[in-house]
């Protein structure tokens, strides 16, 4: 597979992702809705920070450097090897299940039984949906590595939406059974995605297409554990290469989900408190989780496909370093501009959203000022994930060891910070250590992506400088929606609201026609790798 093919299947990867986000984000923000309007914010609260975070966890260490590491080489691989490392997920799992189970059952506050029953259950329910996700991971690995684009969109579409409707039947029929509700619509979820992969695969190698597309296994045999002839059980540089960034994924879901942990073993916050965080953090992060993650998950695979591992650009393939340096570019280029556009509106539109949203329950206290630091946030978020996917990618397995310890000190001081900040300015305080967080994390990124291009005649980090007129446009915008809101919204009928709207239509308008002008480099690159691919269909 040539660089062009890659970056055709990422880029259509990538596409598919963000109609998957924007789905998932959808849904979740008409759950949460619907369901602020049955159960207390502190149920909200307990489900939305408390056990999510201890399913994102147990998920996120016991698959992350398995992804990164099998996904991450250039060379052809055993993949009976490989898939014999997939299934370590499962019995790591299963230890951290029974460790973090502990933890959340006995070392942490439990909610008050009257308020949120069934909390013990609720731990071991969702401990148990994040080991039924597990058993998928092997098959994930593989659409992901073949480029089987679709299939992760039917399986998440059709888990969502089985979750979604289970959820609301619940809340409605059956409000008394608290944290029940939640725990059966993750089991289904997860249920669902094991069901959608597992079919897929049986069907695939057994319907003889896999021999056609010369697949590297031809049996359903193949998908589970097992050995060949005199070759060793697991390849041995790539389990040390997971055992690289396993390290390191400790580290990243301290710094990703940082304040969760914050807020569940320092008590900074109730757990009212902590529902109305997660409302409006939700909501603040839509557009990245629609845009960001997704370019971040496909393009990282690119680039890991494309460049070599730990080697000097001038040892590797000129057209395909010159291909990944121009990706690169343009990447950076469309998160900052949209990254900005979000900065600049979100700050003028932050009261009215969470008022619609949620009522005085959101729009009153501190949900505006949490929603406009937020939208700052998001910018930095934006740049950080295109940097750390690219440097990822391209780090020798010594730098992501040396890496590690950068992340520790990273953790430690974003973990201070967040105390720190919280006790002063309340749940603001989050925001405002994830921002600094983030600020070094781009900074180290920055610093190694010049060095890796510093000499070879690319420079990729042109990206980060928009043009003149479009930061003109973006202030004159960021000045008259912020006079707009101030004379028009937000308790003064629906007419000024309307009008509000309005003026943020036109100077939104104003900003996108600056962009398709000024950056005629971006604009050709969103056009021919992901419109170009919706016409073809169409076609």
């Amino acid at each position: 597979m040539t660089a062009k093919d890659v970056l055709e299947n990422a880029t259509a990867l990538a596409s598919y992702n963000v109609l998957l986000q924007v789905m998932f984000r959808v849904l979740t923000f008409l759950l949460n809705a619907f369901t602020l309007r049955f159960v207390s914010k502190e149920l909200i609260g307990v489900v939305n920070v408390r056990l999510t975070l201890l399913y994102s966890t147990l998920v996120f260490l016991s698959r992350e450097a398995f992804r990164r590491a099998c996904l991450s080489s250039k060379t052809e691989h055993n993949w009976r090897q490989i898939i014999n490392l997939l299934w370590l997920t499962v019995p790591l799992g299963v230890l951290w299940a029974s460790v973090l189970g502990c933890v959340w059952l006995w070392l942490l506050e439990a909610p008050d039984p009257q308020a949120i029953p069934h909390y013990g259950p609720a731990v071991g329910l969702f401990a148990l949906a994040a080991l039924q996700e597990l058993l998928a991971e092997p098959l994930w690995v593989l659409a992901q590595a073949h480029m089987f684009v679709r299939l992760k969109v039917v399986a998440e579409s059709l888990a969502m939406v089985a979750r979604c409707v289970l959820t609301m039947v619940l809340v409605v029929w059956a409000p008394q059974w608290g944290l029940y509700i939640f725990s059966a619509a993750q089991l289904v979820y997860t249920g669902f995605l094991v069901l959608c992969y597992a079919a897929f695969f049986l069907r695939f190698l057994s319907s003889g297409e896999a021999e056609r597309q010369a697949f590297p296994l031809c049996r359903v045999g193949d998908l589970l554990p097992s050995r060949v002839g005199g070759e060793s059980v697991v390849n041995s540089k790539l389990a040390r290469l997971t055992w690289s960034f396993f390290k390191q994924s400790f580290l990243k879901q301290i710094l990703t989900e940082g304040e969760r942990y914050v807020m569940t073993f320092l008590n900074v916050l109730n757990f009212g408190d902590q529902g109305i965080y997660d409302i409006v953090n939700n909501l603040g992060s839509m557009v990245a989780r629609f845009v960001f993650l997704p370019i971040e998950e496909s393009f990282y695979v690119f680039f890991a496909k494309v460049l070599e591992r730990g080697k000097e650009v001038q040892l590797q393939k000129r057209e395909e370093v010159a291909m990944a340096a121009e990706v690169l570019e343009c990447l950076l280029k469309f998160v900052l501009v949209v990254g900005l556009i979000i900065t600049v509106f979100g700050y003028a539109y932050s009261y009215l959203a969470l008022d619609l949203y949620g009522g005085s329950l959101l729009s009153s206290g501190t949900g505006p000022s949490l929603l406009r630091c937020y939208s700052g946030y998001v910018l930095l978020l934006a740049v950080n994930g295109v940097t750390e996917c690219f440097t990822f990618a391209a780090m020798s397995k010594e730098e992501v060891d040396r890496y590690n310890l950068v992340m520790l000190g990273l953790s430690v001081s974003f973990l201070s910070l967040s105390y720190f900040l919280t006790w002063w300015l309340g749940s603001v305080g989050f925001i405002l250590a994830n921002c600094l967080n983030m600020g070094l994390r781009i900074s180290h990124s920055l610093f190694f992506i010049r060095r890796y291009f510093l000499h070879s005649p690319w420079t990729p980090l042109r990206g980060l400088s928009p043009s003149p007129v479009l930061l003109l446009v973006l202030a004159l915008s960021a000045g008259l929606t912020a006079l707009s809101e101030g004379a028009l919204c937000c308790d003064r009928g629906w007419a000024l609201r309307l009008t509000h709207v309005g003026v943020g239509a036109v100077c939104l308008l104003a900003v996108l026609a600056t962009v398709v002008f000024t950056e005629t480099k971006l604009v050709h690159f969103i056009r021919t790798q992901l419109l170009s691919r919706y016409t073809k269909k169409e076609a």
